[in-house]
């Protein structure tokens, strides 16, 4: 029985703590955070299959925040992202 509070505690902690490094699509430059970079990705899917793209490689980047600054195509969406922390 102890096994188990301490597996489900563990488990809780591990979500709680990687929800936190999530990196926030942003509409503007946060105030106070420093621009890290920029990431672009593609794909074959919709506007939001980019958007979740560019939300992976920007938490890939240690971002804390980010911001599409483009996107385009039809059949094929390409879009770029900056980062900041």
């Amino acid at each position: 029985m102890k096994n188990i509070a301490m597996t489900i505690a563990a488990l809780t902690l591990a979500t709680a703590s990687f929800t936190t490094l999530a990196a926030t699509e942003v509409q503007s430059a946060p105030a106070g955070q420093q621009t890290i970079g920029v990431v672009s990705a593609s794909t074959y899917g919709s506007l939001p299959s980019l958007q979740s793209q560019l939300n992976a490689k920007a938490e890939q980047a240690g971002a804390s925040s980010y911001r599409i600054i483009g996107a385009s195509g039809n059949n094929q969406m390409y879009g770029t992202a900056e980062l900041y922390k």
